[in-house]
């Protein structure tokens, strides 16, 4: 079994409980996860098995939606309900900034990016004083969906690696009292569904095709380049054939297409 299936996480489970769920409802002996949603969180993870965990990066770099609410008047000191909070009663203004386009931004200490060789929140836990370097990040959409007295909801789009928690700390004083994840690039969690795995085939429709013949499908499931024409400035392709996917492909210099991913070995 190969293929992608689409989860809607409850809140209070972590992303690799979710993941051992789906390991045993399905029956298969190996999963993974394309993009870690915290345990507060809820909404849509990506649960790859067989042979689709061989695409984890290329899931995980896709555009993310999201819709939170934040806690206004108040900080934590992991930008959730899960740390210690502060009531400050300082609400942001009505017109404050949202940002959109490329940002600098820097996630949280409590966050998975690691410092020196270490996760930030091993590092936060043990004490440490640190700083977590800055990265830039886009912000496609941020909108103010609702807002009463201290709470406020949000709807953001933005690029893989963006922490939500930080975009509404830098609001203010404020942190994600809830916050759930809507969209994964195409995939939408209103399709969810733990017991549906999506073929290899739909799960990379994202990806644009080149269609082989028997003898070029050949070469490319050995991890050899191929002749394929692309569209300018595309990373990476689809090599297909009659009987589904092949590869994942890099196009190169000469009209070349060298496999950097394949699924027929």
């Amino acid at each position: 079994m190969d293929g992608l299936v689409l989860v809607d996480k409850p809140p209070g489970k972590t992303s690799h409980d979710l993941t051992l769920a789906t390991r045993r409802l399905l029956g298969v002996r190996k999963a993974g996860h394309a993009g870690t949603l915290d345990p507060f969180a809820t909404g849509l993870l990506l649960i790859l098995v067989g042979r689709a965990r061989r695409v984890q990066r290329f899931l995980m770099a896709l555009p993310k939606q999201y819709v939170t609410v934040a806690r206004l008047g108040a900080i934590s000191t992991t930008g959730d309900p899960e740390g210690e909070i502060t009531h400050t009663g300082r609400i942001p203004p009505l017109d404050v900034a949202l940002p959109t386009g490329r940002i600098l931004q820097r996630p949280p200490v409590y966050s998975a990016v690691r410092v020196q060789g270490r996760r930030a929140y091993e590092r936060a836990r043990d004490g440490e004083a640190f700083e977590v370097p800055e990265r830039e990040v886009d912000i496609y959409r941020f909108e103010q969906q609702w807002r009463r007295e201290d709470r406020a909801q949000f709807l953001i789009e933005c690029s893989a690696g963006t922490y939500v928690r930080s975009l509404i700390a830098e609001l203010g004083d404020g942190y994600c009292e809830e916050l759930r994840r809507t969209r994964i690039g195409p995939f939408s969690v209103e399709d969810a569904d733990p017991e549906r795995v999506l073929g290899l085939e739909q799960a990379l429709a994202f990806l644009p095709r080149v269609e082989v013949d028997a003898d070029a499908a050949w070469r490319a499931g050995h991890g050899q380049a191929i002749q394929g024409e692309t569209e300018a400035d595309v990373e990476h392709v689809l090599v297909a054939d009659a009987d589904g996917p092949v590869a994942i492909a890099e196009p190169r210099e000469d009209g070349l297409l060298k496999p950097v991913v394949g699924f027929r070995g």
